[in-house]
């Protein structure tokens, strides 16, 4: 009896002593475990050192192409008006049809524009001064019906008035507007400076500035062309009359010597602004109109006479026409007839194979050799582009 109780005493104390042996190799074991799985991992990288880029060397700057430049100075541009024997416009011609020389070298036309689809952009010139105020009115209404039957949606208009200054009075805009703003215009009532040069000068530098250049660009003056404001006929009067301050002798024969040297001066005065004109005009690519409201009256005296001339000679050359009509009842039938030219008004491209240097004037000429009965209206040189 007595040893099956020891026996039953020692069981459990031995149950006892393995849970404890147990439990205290249990917690060192796995602690031992987990310290060498981490001696086994690899170190961490290095951080990453981070060297600072070398500036990188400039790419140099490229040549300019020379060859495009030379290229693109060297087009021409010619609006060419075409009409049979009646004065009708011509449509439908190709390039075949016309012919360009240049000094007498035949050119290769590039490009031909269609007046049905060449843009057209016109600059109105209306005198305000008080030789002209008796028909002014009428003049309005004349020029702002010609707007409204001659351009299209595609076009626009530049109105200036020609005063002691040149005048904007209404910029590149549409015939609508354009015309809305002429008749709003008004006429000087008592006597008035004149400056036509400087004036025509001004309107062919904003075309050239502001409207495409492969648009045809027209300026239609009405105007007597007399100019006693502009800035070289000013500087020729002041000039002519301080040449009469210095001379003491007022002896008939002075007099006249003094009266023919004052009227020199002044013409050449004249001959410079007049030759200055028709280079702007010529190198805006413009074509010029004039209509002379004064009618026969022009002949009465030598300024008249000059004015007229002039203006004849600056249409001629630039491919345009000088009209000086009868009364205000043909003033119609004068704006009637430039939009006859201008609806058969072509646009010519052309690179010239001119190779010589320098911005000498150039003559040209187009002709229909096919078709030698139509008659031509262009201009009769430009002035190159330097290069």
């Amino acid at each position: 009896m007595h040893s099956n109780r020891g026996k039953k005493f020692f069981a459990p104390a031995l149950v006892l002593i393995a849970l404890a042996l147990f439990f205290f190799v249990a917690t060192l074991f796995p602690s031992s475990v987990t310290a060498q799985k981490l001696k086994q991992l690899p170190p961490p990288p290095p951080a990453p050192r981070y060297k600072p880029k070398p500036t990188p060397t400039p790419t140099p700057t490229p040549e300019p192409v020379y060859e495009v430049l030379r290229i693109s100075s060297n087009l021409v541009i010619v609006p060419v008006s075409v009409t049979d024997a009646n004065g009708q416009p011509v449509l439908g011609l190709k390039q075949t049809d016309l012919q360009v020389t240049e000094e007498g070298r035949p050119q290769e036309i590039a490009q031909m524009g269609d007046p049905e689809q060449v843009p057209l952009d016109i600059a109105i010139l209306i005198d305000v001064s008080s030789s002209v105020s008796e028909r002014f009115a009428f003049e309005e209404q004349a020029a702002t019906r010609f707007l409204k039957e001659v351009l299209r949606p595609t076009d626009s208009a530049t109105v200036y008035a020609i005063d002691r200054t040149p005048r904007l009075e209404q910029a590149r805009t549409t015939a609508d507007i354009a015309a809305a703003k002429l008749m709003t215009i008004k006429a000087a009532t008592g006597p008035s400076p004149t400056a036509f040069y400087d004036t025509v000068i001004e309107a062919a530098r904003y075309l050239a500035k502001n409207t495409p250049e492969q648009h045809r660009r027209v300026l239609v003056v009405i105007s007597d062309g007399e100019d006693n404001f502009s800035n070289s006929v000013r500087d020729s009067e002041i000039a002519a009359y301080r040449a009469t301050e210095s001379e003491s002798d007022s002896s008939p024969a002075a007099r006249k010597r003094i009266r023919a040297a004052s009227e020199a001066a002044l013409q050449e005065g004249h001959r410079k602004a007049q030759a200055q004109v028709q280079r702007e005009v010529q190198t805006a690519n413009a074509v010029f109109y004039s209509i002379n409201p004064s009618g026969e009256s022009i002949k009465l005296n030598v300024i008249s006479t000059r004015a007229e001339d002039a203006m004849e000679k600056l249409a001629t050359a630039t491919g345009g026409s000088a009209f000086v009509p009868t009364g205000t009842a043909a003033l119609a039938g004068v704006f009637n007839r430039i939009a006859s030219e201008l609806r058969a008004q072509y646009l010519l491209l052309y690179y010239s194979n001119n190779e010589s240097s320098g911005t000498a004037y150039r003559h040209i000429s187009i002709t229909t050799p096919t078709q030698p009965q139509l008659h031509v209206r262009a201009r009769e040189g430009y002035y190159p582009k330097g290069k």
